[in-house]
């Protein structure tokens, strides 16, 4: 789950630099990687999504030190600070409520559903803006509505139980658009890097009183999988998609993020046997249409600032 920067305002290039591509698609693949782990770990889901933060934000601090080596960094305003704090419990809400839907629906579902900010903060910016999406966009919205909804139904008939998963999943999302939303303001005020590891930072304290209020296992026999986790969501994951959202275009953005329940898919598939009906792929695709092209136009908020 997850491209995980607020900012997402970028250049738009003639021509799709090699590396750029290549970073975009080791980001896809890698964050479709995380569900599997936070399945496969042995402590709560989250649990999980604490260590998967507690892990990255020391190297994640370390490469905003190397970034702003030389450069004095100005004092942040009391404001920032409380909307750093704010978009931290944002982020640990959205990354509990995941990682527990993703045990109760398919890895397919969690992927799509976990990434419906996407369509979520479009609406934010025309809420900011007063203004109505244009066509492309609109039809963007409501195909990912009649697309999810579809794959709401089809997950419930298949198990009951996969509706609460997909509700918390779709819930991260709308998490995932406050953080976003929060985090744009943030980075009025300070660079990229500082302010993911702050918001970072900000979300280890509510997740892991969350984990111990749920009464989960915090400390795992086996830390494999959350290294794991750490390194594919948060550190290659992340990195990859931040360095190849300033160089490509926004369809270009759109398109790939498509590899991600694509991959999820086939995971969820050839290890838990979670196999796709015809109506699932029809929902899919729907969902993913909608990704593309609310992708032509990603920065609806642009006008109110």
């Amino acid at each position: 789950m997850h491209a995980a920067a607020a900012d997402r305002k970028s250049s738009r290039p003639a021509s799709a630099p090699p590396l750029a591509l290549a970073a975009l698609l080791v980001a896809n693949v890698a964050l479709a990687f995380g569900p599997l782990f936070v399945r496969l770990s042995d402590v709560g889901p989250v649990a999980a999504a604490f260590w998967r933060l507690a892990l990255a934000v020391p190297l994640i601090a370390l490469l905003a030190v190397a970034a702003t080596r030389g450069r004095t960094m100005p004092a942040l305003p009391a404001r920032t600070w409380w909307l750093l704090a704010a978009a931290g419990v944002a982020f640990a809400g959205d990354l509990g409520a995941w990682h527990v839907g993703i045990l109760g629906t398919t890895l397919a579902n969690a992927t799509l559903f976990g990434n419906s900010a996407t369509f979520i903060f479009p609406l934010y910016g025309f809420l900011v803006a007063r203004r109505w999406p244009s066509r492309t966009q609109g039809a963007a919205l409501a195909l990912a509505a009649a697309g999810a909804g579809l794959l709401l139904g089809r997950s419930y008939q298949l198990d009951p139980g996969h509706l609460v998963g997909d509700l918390l999943c779709l819930l991260a999302g709308v998490l995932y658009a406050v953080y976003f939303a929060l985090m744009a303001d943030v980075r009025r005020a300070t660079a990229p890097l500082p302010a993911l590891a702050l918001s970072s930072a900000a979300g280890l304290a509510p997740l892991l009183l969350f984990a111990w209020w749920l009464g989960e296992r915090i400390v795992p026999g086996d830390w494999t999988p959350l290294v794991a986790l750490a390194l594919a969501s948060q550190v290659i994951g992340q990195g990859c998609m931040i360095y190849a959202l300033g160089k490509l275009s926004p369809l270009v953005i759109g398109l790939a993020l498509l590899i991600q329940p694509v991959v999820a898919a086939a995971i969820g598939w050839s290890v838990f046997g979670e196999r796709l009906a015809a109506a699932d792929l029809v929902g899919v695709a729907m969902v993913a249409a909608a990704l593309v092209l609310v992708r032509r136009d990603p920065d609806p908020a642009r006008t109110a600032r």
